[in-house]
């Protein structure tokens, strides 16, 4: 695949403008980048002057800095910014000068070729330098310094530039980010072309981040049918993952097939023949199942059904198993292990948490569930103790990073996450499962509210045959992220033993954190007069909002309490949008906490920009990345940027150094503030809560509670207290179509 690299047309097509003015120009700084809708502003350099920059305005995201353009469009004049241009189109061209080839060199745009080596190599050859990459790259050994080896590297990097931008060019062309066309290159390489034309609805299942919609969009701009059964089938399809991002395993079919109609625009007659043509081909399965005093017909996508009727299965099978690796609990003298454990711990077990302790050691499956200061963790750490007293083999686990580090502390003894413990592998298989169990007696799970079907059913599967299985968690915190509500609906089901800590403990009754999250909890406004760990900011305006919290977290908390902002201070957002959302709140804590410096490396990608000390977050899971995987939600520092090399590398919550390639970053999201639902299983000294009432339907009881509770010393609201008052009116969301209760019932 060869193109003319000199000239290469990036953003509207061709003949959506008449006429306008032609502006050559070199990207010089990149201001503002808007990653959904592409627009950008930026300042370039012209040549008229060796120091005045214009700014530009326009869909340019994908330019990088360093580029020459050449920019289509208009004059304008901005109110409060002044003459700028409004940017319709732009072509990049490869530079002439000596000058510009250094620039565009040392940009980072080709790896191998930073700031010092673009020097080197433009200094040697001139302006003959691109001509040299581009038709005798082995000449490039000429240069000091320059091996074979990063020769070919450099060779190698510059034909993939060209490759890429070509597929830029044909995907922009159908209204396709720059971003997603970068996901999809990684994924197809030279076949992106080919398969956009051809199979544009593959791209909703291979390249993560894209959905039915995008793919919709270009399969429009490619000429697909609106009617194609294709399309719909898609579509029927798109609308059970949607749902399944929202917590559901499954859609009953009246509600799949009218939300499908509205999606495609399409007649409910077709919507129904391609959903049974779906079910006969086996891309979903239908089923009734048990909901309230009727049965549903429920549609599930294979994967969650599968795992449903697994994991219900593996969980029959464990609890009523003959065989028990815990038979020394079964005649146990309760009286005297409860003297024994006390003089160990130096407390004594409540009624309820000695009811917990012998359930977890005499029963191959139970729930233990409280909510905060009601002793869960002392309980957790009188049964790991009591087991290990007996030789047990016991393994602690949590879903995520930061919460296997606290069930570590808070028991003595080792936890993991369960990615880890399993060995999950790239495409989500195990290393230990049903044919390879885990060698323990007792597998205590932690923050299990966070399961969700999927990882919950690979977990279970994994437990040996007579070992003991507990399940610990708040069941009143948010429920899982994917799909299903694991914790809830093990609690819904009558045969699976459970204990629920309600007793809040003196000396967490003195926190006003924890008297608070019950005070939510129960439906109760929050106390605020006389405490010292839990304060209202009041504020209406959400830019108002956003820069108070920006200010207590970035430089109040810090003053007075002496915390770093960085690593014991967490923004927790109702949602991501918005003034006072995550992805605003996150620019702005940016620059308060990690500002750009004069010579300091950074990145830009897409809308974000990283430099050294960034607080970042992992977005998907990626088995390929670390030792043994980065998954969904891993919290890191970025800890070094390398231009030359095109990587980052991460200092992870685990204590883990992950790099990144330049063209991995879309996997990284800064995480100074975060959306409750992500903070799930992470525990901070401090939790700063924005409210705005613009996030009018994201509030809700549990969200509220769930952020509360991830405060271990202090918690900030900043807002209004309309907004406050409806979070704690607002009892969430209802439950969600699963089918694990149902499963879960024995029939004899």
């Amino acid at each position: 695949m060869k193109i003319c690299p000199s000239l290469l047309r990036v953003g509207r097509p061709e003949g959506s403008r008449d006429g306008g003015t032609n502006l050559n120009a070199v990207l010089e700084r990149i201001t503002y980048a808007d990653e959904d809708s592409g627009y950008t502003i930026a300042r370039v350099a012209t040549g008229r002057s060796a120091t005045e920059l214009l700014t530009v305005v326009g869909p340019l995201l994908g330019a990088q800095v360093g580029e020459s353009l050449r920019l289509t469009g208009r004059w304008t004049s901005h109110p409060r910014y002044g003459r700028q241009f409004e940017v319709w189109s732009y072509t990049t061209v490869l530079p002439a000068t000596v000058q510009g080839i250094r620039r565009y060199l040392g940009s980072g745009l080709i790896k191998g070729i930073g700031p010092k080596m673009a020097e080197r190599i433009v200094d040697h050859f001139g302006t003959a330098t691109l001509d040299v990459i581009e038709k005798e790259p082995a000449r490039l050994t000429e240069v000091p310094g320059l091996g074979p080896k990063r020769t070919r590297m450099i060779a190698d990097a510059w034909e993939e530039q060209k490759i890429i931008k070509e597929v830029m060019v044909f995907l922009q062309g159908v209204g396709v980010s720059t971003s997603i066309a970068v996901r999809i290159f990684k994924q197809y390489g030279e076949r992106s072309v080919e398969v956009v034309r051809t199979e544009p609805y593959r791209l909703a299942d291979d390249v993560w981040g894209i959905g039915f919609k995008t793919a919709d969009t270009i399969a429009q701009a490619v000429g697909i049918p609106h009617d194609s059964p294709e399309r719909v089938k898609a579509g029927l399809r798109y609308t059970l993952s949607q749902a399944a991002d929202d917590g559901h395993c499954y859609l009953p079919a009246p509600n799949l097939t009218a939300d499908a109609v509205k999606i495609l625009d399409v007649p409910a007659p077709l919507t129904a023949t391609c959903l049974e043509e779906l079910a006969a081909a086996e891309g979903v399965v239908r089923e009734q199942v048990p909901a309230g005093d009727n049965d549903v017909p429920a549609v599930y996508l294979p994967p969650f059904h599968r795992a449903e009727q697994s994991l219900a299965g593996s969980l029959l099978t464990l609890l009523h198993h003959g065989h028990d690796r815990l038979k020394a609990f079964a005649d146990v003298d309760w009286a005297k292990a409860e003297t024994w454990l006390r003089e160990r711990t130096g407390a004594d077990l409540a009624g309820e948490q000695r009811q917990a302790v012998r359930l977890a050691l005499t029963h191959k499956v139970a729930v233990l569930t409280g909510g905060p200061g009601c002793g869960k963790s002392f309980t957790v750490r009188s049964i790991v103790t009591l087991a290990r007293a007996k030789r047990a083999k016991v393994i602690l686990a949590a879903p995520t990073g930061r919460a296997a580090k606290r069930l570590s502390e808070l028991t003595g003894h080792e936890a993991t996450t369960v990615h880890r413990l399993l060995q999950l592998r790239p495409g989500g298989d195990a290393a230990y499962d049903r044919d390879n169990p885990l060698d323990a007696d007792l597998v205590v799970v932690d923050e299990a509210s966070m399961l969700d079907v999927l990882l919950a059913n690979r977990l279970v599967k994994a437990v040996a045959p007579g070992a003991h299985l507990l399940f610990v968690g708040d069941v009143d915190q948010l429920p899982s992220v994917g799909a299903g509500e694991v914790l809830k609906d093990l609690l819904a089901a009558a045969d699976i033993p459970r204990v629920r800590l309600t007793q809040v403990f003196r000396q967490a009754a003195e926190s006003g954190v924890v008297v608070n999250a019950h005070r939510v909890n129960s439906g109760l406004q929050p106390q605020l007069a006389g405490l010292d760990d839990f304060f209202l900011f009041p504020c209406e305006e959400p830019d108002d909002i956003a820069a108070l919290t920006v200010d207590v977290a970035a430089r109040r908390i810090p003053r007075r309490f002496g915390l770093d902002p960085r690593r014991d201070i967490q923004v927790l957002a109702p949602m991501h949008r918005g003034a006072a959302g995550a992805g605003a709140l996150n620019a702005a804590l940016q620059e308060a906490l990690t500002p750009a410096r004069d010579g300091a490396p950074e990145r830009r990608h897409g809308g974000r920009v990283f430099r050294v000390g960034d607080k970042v977050t992992q977005l998907r899971n990626n088995y390929d990345k670390g030792a043994a995987g980065v998954f969904n939600g891993t919290v890191g520092v970025v800890a070094d940027i390398r231009p030359d090399d095109h990587a980052l590398t991460v200092l992870t919550d685990e204590d883990e150094r992950v790099d990144y390639a330049f063209d991995e970053l879309d996997e990284l999201a800064h995480a100074y503030a975060v959306s409750i639902h992500r903070s799930q299983g992470s525990e901070y000294p401090a939790v700063v809560i924005p409210l705005a009432t613009s996030a009018w339907m994201m509030l809700q009881r549990n969200l509220l509670y769930t952020a509360i509770t991830r405060a271990k010393k202090l918690v900030v609201i900043v807002g209004s207290r309309r907004a406050l008052a409806q979070a704690v009116r607002t009892r969430g969301a209802g439950r969600r179509h699963t089918g694990l209760t149902h499963r879960l019932t024995r029939r004899d």
